[in-house]
């Protein structure tokens, strides 16, 4: 029996967080992993109780052309990472890894493309996760 890695179990399982995602433009799965053990998971989306973009049709920063990595604090939505790390506690995190997986017009990023946003590396640094995982580590 071949088993799959323990990277691509994981980032697997990320991709089907990534899956409930509402935004239109990408869509984003993460997941905190301390000690082989899934502490959270985050999918982008708007935060709760605001319109989502897929239920209104329409993306801001794509109607005003904005492109990726510019003008984060125009969007509605609340990215992966951040929805994951604001379920945990910090506690947990520390010293963990957070899987990262995403998509854009159906078709999965290149692992080496899938890197947090800045905001989203503060976050991260200040949570106590000591790695990203974007692809199978060989």
């Amino acid at each position: 029996m071949n088993r799959i890695s323990k990277s691509d179990y994981y980032l697997g399982i990320a991709e089907a967080v990534s899956k409930r995602s509402t935004c239109l433009r990408r869509q984003y799965g993460a997941i905190i992993v301390q000690n082989d053990e899934i502490i959270a998971t985050g999918y982008n989306g708007s935060p709760r109780n605001s319109p989502n973009c897929c239920d209104v049709g329409k993306c801001w920063r794509e109607e005003n052309n904005i492109p990726h990595g510019e003008k984060y604090e125009a969007c509605l939505a609340v990215h992966a990472e951040q929805n994951a790390i604001i379920s945990a506690a910090r506690r947990d995190m520390i010293g963990s890894a957070i899987y990262l997986v995403g998509f854009e017009d159906g078709k999965r990023i290149p692992a080496e493309q899938v890197r947090p946003c800045k905001i989203c590396e503060k976050m991260i640094t200040n949570s106590g996760i000591a790695s990203v995982v974007t692809d199978n580590e060989k």
